[in-house]
Formats: structure tokens, sequence, C-alpha cells
């Protein structure tokens, strides 16, 4: 569905690139996981992907067609995106907000349909904030407003889903719903793109984690692929070990602490 081919992206003026020849594939009815210490790139390549970076080299190809070549509303309707950070300019009440989704299908001037409406219920029910529908949104809590902005991007829907760290702010409870979703959209066919730190939640529900170091892709796989130990301390540059998640047989990284003398 999803294709990185060699990409590579620098930021203005920097020395070297901030993604260095990345390349994987996020098919349809999977979950596809970017993993990685903090700078490694992660964010990057959503931004690459939604063209708010060029390419310095390489191209994201969406069934075989590169996004350059899509127009803003194409892409739009085909990859809905939740970024890693984002605040209105001004406050709508939630629904008017999740309704934005169904902008890039309805354009500008035309007035919300009865498909539309219902849409935007759905991503409501869905995104478990349908009883926040009234609520302004400067009146939000941290998870509340990320769970807000997760049902923006289901009313949007498309064929592709990317989520940039979406359980920041979230607790434990609305942290496993939302990865209880992710697996329910790839289950209904959606490429499903999600970028995270809780390596422990990619590897229970994960298709394919790929892991990132200093701009590259240090090793990509199946979660027990991915998840060994040796790999994991050299790219984290951190003593852990790797165990068996006892409730379902994952792999799961346990940190450990540095003694330091007295």
């Amino acid at each position: 569905m999803i294709r990185f081919e060699d990409v590579v992206v620098r930021y203005r003026g920097a020395s070297r690139p901030a993604v260095g020849g990345v390349s994987f594939e996020a098919p349809a009815g999977h979950v596809t996981a970017v993993a990685g210490p903090n700078g490694s790139g992660k964010s990057t390549l959503v931004r690459a992907l939604i063209r708010r970076l060029p390419l310095e080299r390489g191209r994201i190809t969406m069934r075989g067609a590169d996004v350059v070549g899509l127009s803003q509303r194409e892409l739009a309707t085909r990859v809905a995106v939740v970024t890693q950070r984002e605040e209105p300019t001004f406050p709508l009440t939630v629904r008017e907000y999740v309704a934005l989704g169904r902008l890039p299908h309805v354009g500008r001037w035309r007035a919300e349909s009865a498909t539309d409406a219902r849409a935007v219920a759905d991503a409501m029910r869905r995104g478990g904030v349908d009883e926040l529908g009234e609520r302004r949104t400067d009146e939000l809590s941290g998870g509340e407003w990320q769970r807000v902005r997760i049902a923006r991007a289901l009313a949007q829907g498309g064929e592709v889903i990317v989520l940039d760290e979406p359980t920041t702010f979230l607790d434990v409870a609305h942290e496993m719903a939302v990865f209880e979703l992710v697996a329910e959209l790839a289950r209904a066919g959606a490429a499903l793109v999600v970028v995270s730190h809780q390596l422990n939640l990619l590897a229970r529900f994960a298709d394919a984690i790929v892991l990132l170091h200093q701009g590259a892709v240090a090793a990509a796989g199946a979660p027990a692929e991915v998840m060994q130990g040796a790999v994991l301390e050299r790219v984290y540059e951190w003593p852990l070990v790797v165990t068996r998640d006892p409730a379902v047989g994952a792999p799961a990284l346990v940190p450990l602490r540095v003694r330091r003398g007295r």
C-alpha cells in the first residue's frame, strides 16, 4: 500500500540527513510500526509522506503511484494522519473539529450530507469521544484532545492511517483501547502506520516493526525478529533485557537500572 524507497530527507542547513536511505513498506491489512530513539527520523518520515518536507532522494509511493504526483486533496482522501503536535487556531466544539476530517471529501463550500454526518458520528463513537461532542477543544485534557484527534482521522477515512505517537497523554486503559482500534482498522483492510516509543505495545499489536537509528533502518521484520536484546541495547544505548509478555507471549522490553557506586 505505502512504500518508502531509499528515502533521504535533509533539513535546511543540516550537514547530514535526518533520514538517510530508508526503505520499507506498509501493506494493507497490516499494522506497521516505526520505532526508534528520539531524533532517529520517525516523525520526519511522516512529514515526508504528507509532503511537508521534500525528498532529497528516493520516493514514496501508494499503490505504485508517487505521492508527489497526487493533488493535496487526493492525498488527504487516501491518507489520514494524526501528527505528533497540533493546536487549533481557535476553539471549536469537539463535533465541529471531528467533522473537519470530512473536508477532503466534501470541499469547503458543500453542506454536510447524511453520509458525512454518519461518518462523524461513527468516528466519535469508535474514538471514544461521543460524550464530548459539545465540549470546546480548549476545555479538553491532554488525553481527551489526543482521542479527539484520532476521531478526526477516523472521520477522514482513507486507505492508509498514520498515527504519530497516538498514545501520548493517555492512561493505560486508553492506550490499550487505541491499539485495539488500530488492530481493528487493519483487520478491516486499511494500512496502519504507527510511530511510537511503546515497544511493548508494538510487540503485541504490530505485524512488523521498522526500528530506526540515526536516520537509518537498524532492524526490520516481525516483532520477535526486531526485539533482540543486542539490537535494542545498541540502538537505545541502555542496558536492558528482552523477556516474554506473560499474557500473549510477545517479546517484552525491560530496561535495567544502572547501579552507581556511592
